[in-house]
């Protein structure tokens, strides 16, 4: 649901989400919230009561759009609006949405929405990070790009997804293609070995350790084997040994 739908059908045509779309694996429908407005020059938005800088927008053609879509495609499953107020997103939550059948997002311009469409209408409110955007239509395509991969169908390699960032909490790996050698560094001599072992504990080892340097505070939840504990225990003793000789 956005004043500007062309900024959000751009985004929808290319790469893997694109793709689904085409296959039929996702359906993805943009709304214009100013096909329900009742004015003949389509105003979505007013002056906040009390006064202030900017424009609020207002209420009432939010939920005629919801109420349409009722109409045309059932109840949805979520009404989401993306707000620095909302719950962070995450890889769960992306989780959580994939497996619903119908979301709507809201997409906010100006100073806001008026708070009745928050407090009546939206039933799930999420922030993608702490900083400010010009609308909401930025955070829809980042939470629907996020909740698409993880479809069935949509990516076409199914371990590429499990093997991303943050799904077991554990970032991910370096990759390297070709050249072997570039501006001086080459890849990693494990990579061209051909060893599987080798390679499959070396992709553990540098994923923890960009874990442990990085995002420390991931390794809580993180869902590891047994190779894995055994990795980050040794990483951890190297940390703490490196970290006391810089003492010393």
């Amino acid at each position: 649901m956005t004043i500007f739908p062309r900024m959000v059908e751009a985004a929808l045509a290319e790469g893997v989400v694109g793709r689904a779309i085409d296959r039929g694996i996702i359906d993805v429908r943009v709304h214009d919230l100013r096909d329900f407005t009742t004015d003949r020059h389509r105003v979505v938005d007013d002056a906040p009561f009390g006064g202030g800088p900017g424009m609020v927008m207002k209420p009432e053609p939010f939920f005629r759009a919801v109420e349409h879509i009722r109409a045309e495609r059932g109840q949805p499953s979520v009404v989401v609006l993306p707000t620095p107020q909302g719950r962070v997103f995450s890889h769960e939550v992306a989780r959580q949405m994939s497996r619903l059948d119908h979301v709507v997002v809201l997409c906010g311009r100006y100073e806001g929405i008026d708070d009745r469409v928050r407090t009546l209408l939206a039933t799930d409110e999420v922030s993608i990070g702490d900083y400010v955007l010009s609308g909401g239509e930025l955070p829809a395509l980042v939470i629907l790009d996020a909740v698409a991969r993880l479809v069935p169908g949509t990516v076409g390699d199914e371990q590429s997804v499990e093997q991303d960032s943050f799904v077991r909490g554990v970032l991910d790996c370096p990759h390297y293609t070709r050249p072997a050698e570039f501006c001086g560094e080459a890849v990693p001599a494990v990579l061209l070995s051909g060893h599987h072992a080798d390679i499959r504990r070396w992709r553990k080892r540098e994923a923890l350790a960009r874990t442990l340097v990085r995002r420390p505070d991931l390794l809580a939840g993180a869902t590891l084997d047994d190779e894995e504990q055994e990795i980050l225990s040794e990483l951890v003793t190297q940390r703490e040994k490196e970290h006391g000789d810089e003492g010393d």
